[in-house]
């Protein structure tokens, strides 16, 4: 009930956002993202409605009264009025915004439904963005030396290239990698598949160690996706740490 109810609405959030909800709020992001991304278009075409036949009558209203005072020339017709008003209509701010959600809430269906990318609104993760900078928070997949594969601004061209890419690879287990140096103890983790919520810098929980994802990249099939992440030397349990606990037979290896 609460993916149909709250989850459109939570779905509008940047992908940082939506990780640090509490976990006991259980949303089906893919089923709310769908949701959230039909209610954009209707609500775009409710609005482009209203808009239109707001806008055009009041213009063209003052408009025919301008002309009948003479303050338009002599000669104006009502087609040429009628013209200049649909044309001030399609070239307003307000339009093209109404036009911009429309496509935004397709563009979020269509990444939900075929690529299980979640997408929120890009008003919200501008706001993101824009606190990231002004207090100096680190950038998601800083350090990363490939695309990310789904975060809730990446890009919808890569989540199909990831959809692609996968679909044609077997499902194998997870290859791990303990790495040391003098930067500390490291684990490399290669998968088959991309790891929607790991964005860094998220904490990851494994075999009661705690670790702090570095980074992540692409790597060759058939494990491709590769995630960097730092043990830590202490962690605290929390809501928005990611508890890894892989299924099947891991293939291990240690450096």
């Amino acid at each position: 009930m609460i993916t149909y109810i709250l989850g459109p609405l939570l779905a509008l959030l940047p992908s940082r956002w939506r990780a640090s909800l509490p976990a006991a709020l259980y949303v089906d992001w893919q089923k709310a993202a769908i949701v959230s991304g039909f209610a954009e278009i209707a609500a775009a075409l409710v609005a482009m409605m209203h808009w239109y036949s707001y806008s055009m009558m009041r213009w063209v209203d003052n408009a025919t009264a301008a002309a009948m005072d003479g303050k338009m020339g002599p000669g104006v017709t009502t087609h040429e009025i009628a013209g200049a008003t649909y044309l001030v209509w399609m070239t307003h701010p307000v339009t093209w915004a109404i036009v911009y959600f429309g496509i935004e809430g397709t563009v979020r269906v269509v990444g939900a439904a075929i690529t299980e990318n979640i997408l929120g609104t890009l008003p919200l993760a501008l706001v993101d963005k824009v606190f990231g900078i002004l207090f100096g928070r680190r950038q998601e997949g800083s350090g990363s030396t490939g695309d990310r594969p789904s975060a809730g601004l990446a890009s919808p061209v890569a989540a199909i290239r990831d959809k692609v890419i996968t679909a044609a690879l077997p499902q194998v287990p997870d290859e791990l990698s303990f790495l040391e140096n003098s930067a500390g103890e490291f684990l490399e983790i290669r998968a088959c598949r991309a790891k929607v919520e790991w964005i860094p810098p998220k904490i990851v929980c494994y075999e009661k160690s705690y670790y702090r994802l570095e980074a992540h990249s692409r790597g060759p099939a058939p494990r491709p996706f590769v995630y960097v992440l730092l043990k830590l030397s202490a962690g605290v349990p929390g809501r928005s740490v990611l508890q890894y606990q892989p299924a099947g037979i891991l293939v291990n290896k240690r450096n």
